[in-house]
């Protein structure tokens, strides 16, 4: 009895454990399942997230072909954008239904600080979970369970690697370096030291709005000084891209365009490097916001260190491609150029980054050297290539984020609406601009021969509109009460500049009087000028000379060092390496210097001579007698030395020791001047 008894339990048992294990097989195959549904299911909605911009982007592209058909300026393709991605967020944030909430809250009292990375046990399973940022106690159990809408939240990081790289390059690449060069002091004071006082004034101004925001009850976390002068950083970046599109259009006065457009491209890499300064702050003690002059002064260094770290980063990698270009057959396959010119261009903002520096500085001035040295080596093909290229992403890159701006107002869950700090921002931001532009200008117009005028500057005080920069470093870092109140009022921000001030650019350059329909090549007439412009062979001529002349003194210094030994070195263009070293570098001289230089004898005029006088255009006529800038004499000719070597005299030299008569004339490439026509003395 006790053997079959032993049998039937047995029996009865396997058969259990056959049901056991039966029963784990078909829940684990169900959770396999589940998750495929589940990985599936993210892909689709990835795609749905990718799609939705590109539709934002094509029904942008669409108005602004339908604007530009029908005239309209009252809004630019930038406003438009933020107002599709309104509308969408407003359809994603209450027309989607939200997933099942399956998040629930563990406790980890052991632990005193978060962790990047948690791996999670689960019935034996471990499952990794990133970190995505603090969460309020008043808000755990409102935590957004709509996966949509966290699709459509991107990191901050593609913002900067990737959108942002190709915007500030088009803006060094693309850069008019005539009218910029010609205003090259008061664009460094503008965007340097401008930018500083803005920043310093806002920065202090809004700590006083949040001691009277703590007064009245309205501040629930902690808002320090620092983060005071961050927020003054961030939005002390000015993006006039709505403004100085509708100059281009209408065909502003130049010299305004070239004031707004380089405060604009310098100011934003001032910005981004003033704001890691400021991050880089940090007090000795108990007290870590305080003021402490050490750490002032530390801060101050990690500024000058990381943009001339940048600078010569972005200088560095625009010379080394010019070499490449320079010294290999590339131009004999324009697709492989084009492709290297883009990597060694993009690469260099993440080099910077990944350097320690900034890369948007790093980048900015990569453009510009590209433009200047590499641009000459490139093909025909690939020279529009490249320009086309660029312009492209810049202008998606730009729609792009400005559609995330309207977007983002729905979709992002850590908004902090303060109606007193909000407009505390906004008076401290016209003040920040006034104190930025009118005593600079007071300042400048001390040295300027072309003044600039009460409207332009009344007409810079309304251009300082706030874009893609303040929204990128302000959606940076989010982690803090103080960081996200910022970055909600920035939004707003930028929402009123592109709209409200974007809007009223047409009345406000009306009513300033400020001349439109100007050829980008032309000159204002001379005002109050120590010379007179008789005669010429042109108005080319008459436009070189007058540039050479106003030229700012910072370029006139290194123009020759350019001209006579960098083109050469670095390109296809400028003279012969042997007629402008010394006799016994003869051999470095001959391999330097491009083959093309020799074959062609008379080589086209490059784009930068028409910046300044150099010796080899300068003639001073005395009576009878002429003296060339390099110091020869001899009878009244009107002959110009073509050879192109330098003396120990320079142009400027020669007419300030030279031209010291009541009356003299100065001949430059046939065009006659006269300086002056009255002895003032």
């Amino acid at each position: 009895m006790a053997l079959p008894l032993l049998l039937l339990v047995g029996v009865g048992g396997l058969r259990a454990a056959e049901r056991s294990g039966g029963s784990s097989g078909s829940s684990s195959a169900m959770e396999e399942l589940a998750t495929e549904q589940e990985a599936e299911e993210s892909h689709r909605q990835d795609s749905v997230s990718l799609l939705t911009f590109i539709l934002l982007l094509t029904l942008t592209i669409l108005t602004i072909w339908l604007f530009k058909h029908r005239r309209v300026r009252f809004l630019h393709e930038t406003g438009l954008a933020m107002i599709y991605g309104l509308i969408v967020g407003v359809i994603l944030r209450y027309g989607t239904p939200s997933s099942s909430g399956r998040d629930k809250p563990l406790s980890c009292s052991q632990e005193d600080r978060p962790f990047t990375t948690l791996l999670v046990n689960v019935s034996g399973k471990f499952f990794e979970y990133t970190l995505k940022g603090e969460i309020s106690p008043g808000k755990i159990h409102n935590v957004e369970q709509n996966d949509m809408l966290r699709k459509v939240t991107f990191d901050p990081e593609v913002f900067f690697n990737i959108l942002l790289p190709p915007i500030i390059f088009h803006a060094g690449y693309s850069l008019k370096k005539r009218h910029f060069f010609r205003n090259l002091g008061s664009i460094l004071a503008y965007a340097f030291l401008g930018t500083a006082v803005s920043c310093f004034i806002i920065g202090n101004l809004m700590y006083g709005v949040v001691k009277l925001m703590k007064l009245v009850g309205q501040l629930s976390d902690k808002f320090y000084y620092t983060d005071c002068l961050l927020f003054g950083a961030i939005i002390s970046a000015t993006d006039p891209v709505t403004v100085l599109a509708i100059f281009n259009e209408l065909h502003a006065d130049v010299d305004l365009y070239a004031l707004l457009f380089g405060e604009s491209v310098l100011n934003d890499a001032v910005a981004i490097v003033l704001s890691s300064s400021i991050v880089a702050y940090q007090p000795t003690g108990e007290n870590t916001h305080a003021f402490d002059a050490a750490a002032f002064f530390k801060s101050v260094g990690v500024f000058l260190g990381i943009f001339s770290g940048s600078f010569m980063m972005g200088a560095v990698t625009g010379v080394v491609t010019a070499l490449v270009t320079k010294f290999t057959k590339l131009h004999c396959f324009p697709l492989l150029e084009t492709a290297l010119f883009f990597l060694m261009s993009w690469s260099t903002f993440l080099l910077a980054e990944a350097c320690g520096f900034t890369g948007v500085v790093a980048v900015l001035f990569c453009g510009i050297t590209q433009a200047h040295y590499t641009y000459n080596n490139l093909s025909v093909e690939s020279r529009s290539r490249t320009k086309q290229l660029f312009e492209v992403l810049h202008f998606l890159a730009e729609n792009f984020i400005f559609s995330y701006m309207g977007l983002a107002l729905f979709t992002f869950q850590k908004h902090i609406f303060s109606p007193v700090f909000i407009i505390g921002a906004f008076i401290a931001i016209f003040l920040g601009r006034a104190a930025h532009v009118y005593p600079l200008s007071f300042l400048l117009n001390l040295g300027r021969r072309h003044k600039i005028s009460w409207n332009f500057q009344h007409m810079m005080m309304f251009s300082g509109l706030r874009g893609a920069m303040a929204f990128a470093l302000a959606i940076r870092d989010t982690a803090t009460y103080a960081h996200q109140m910022m970055f909600s009022t920035t939004l707003l921000i930028v929402f009123f500049t592109v709209w409200i001030v974007g809007g009223g650019t047409t009345p406000m350059l009306s009513w300033l009087n400020i001349r439109v329909g100007v050829d980008p090549d032309q000159d204002p007439p001379p005002t109050n000028d120590n010379f007179q412009v008789l005669q010429g062979d042109g108005p080319d001529s008459e436009r070189r000379n007058r540039t050479k002349q106003e030229s700012a003194w910072l370029f006139r210094l290194w123009y020759s060092f350019d001209h006579n030994y960098l083109k050469p070195i670095l390109t296809h263009s400028g003279p012969p390496l042997t007629t402008t070293l010394p006799s016994w570098c003869g051999l470095i001289a001959r391999c330097l210097t491009s083959p093309q230089v020799y074959d062609n004898q008379e080589q086209l005029r490059e784009e930068d001579s028409d910046f300044i006088l150099n010796d080899s255009d300068l003639t001073v006529t005395y009576g009878d007698t002429t003296i060339t800038a390099n110091g020869s004499s001899g009878p009244h000719t009107a002959t110009t030395s073509l050879d192109g070597r330098r003396t120990k005299s320079s142009s400027e030299e020669a007419l300030e020791r030279d031209l010291g008569a009541a009356e003299h004339e100065v001949a430059s490439r046939g065009t006659r001047l006269v300086f002056p026509l009255e002895d003032k003395a």
